[in-house]
């Protein structure tokens, strides 16, 4: 979060972001953290929540009906891909850049924060990724496609890529989606241990498949 004041999302790409919204990320998660804490909560449930706490601001960003007033209340059943730290704004805006998501930021925000596994360090003078120019429009993973040909590259992203893949469905702002720049989402990927998962939900099962590490 210490990193949410500085975030500038691009106003062309997403209009909608101002700083309300960015208010509403911090205090959504910091109640949600602290509810965990005061009241003795698992320490999976930072994972696996069906609850969190929305304004009318942040309710209508996700897509949560009937939310009115400024005032943070606590929700109870969020739809499963918002559940716990992966699905909320503050975590997902932080690990995007200004006009796009990074499967990158975000693989490598899971390995570090949730499985406790630092990133492997960057080899030296690394290109950065393609973006879309003109007509021949790309999605994030083709780019990353291409990206990974570099053998010297392609280590390090078949761990982080799909990590990140699986968030997604969220663009740079949180909010939920099923298209992307270049044609439909594609939220699959094949982990470290060979599990094939899609989307946010197997990335969730995958942690708790071995909740010691997380824990």
């Amino acid at each position: 979060l210490r990193n949410l004041k500085s975030v500038a999302p691009d106003t062309r790409t997403f209009p909608d972001f101002d700083n309300k919204l960015r208010d509403a990320f911090r205090t959504e998660t910091e109640m949600f953290v602290s509810e965990i804490i005061q009241n003795d909560h698992s320490v999976l449930d930072l994972l696996t929540a069906d609850w969190t706490y929305v304004n009318d601001r942040l309710a209508s960003h996700y897509g949560i009906p009937n939310i009115y007033g400024t005032h943070f209340r606590r929700v109870d059943q969020v739809d499963e891909a918002r559940r716990g730290l992966l699905g909320q704004g503050s975590v997902l805006t932080v690990t995007s850049y200004p006009n796009r998501t990074s499967p990158v930021l975000r693989g490598k925000w899971v390995m570090e924060n949730i499985i406790g596994t630092p990133a492997p360090a960057p080899p030296p003078n690394v290109p950065d990724l393609k973006e879309n120019l003109g007509s021949d429009v790309m999605s994030i993973r083709q780019r990353l496609e291409l990206h990974r040909q570099d053998p010297v590259c392609s280590s390090c992203h078949s761990l982080l890529d799909p990590l990140g893949f699986a968030l997604e469905n969220f663009d740079a702002i949180g909010r939920y989606r099923t298209k992307e720049e270049g044609g439909l989402v594609n939220s699959s990927g094949q982990l470290g241990d060979g599990r094939y998962i899609d989307g946010v939900g197997d990335l969730r099962i995958a942690l708790l498949s071995k909740p010691e590490n997380f824990v």
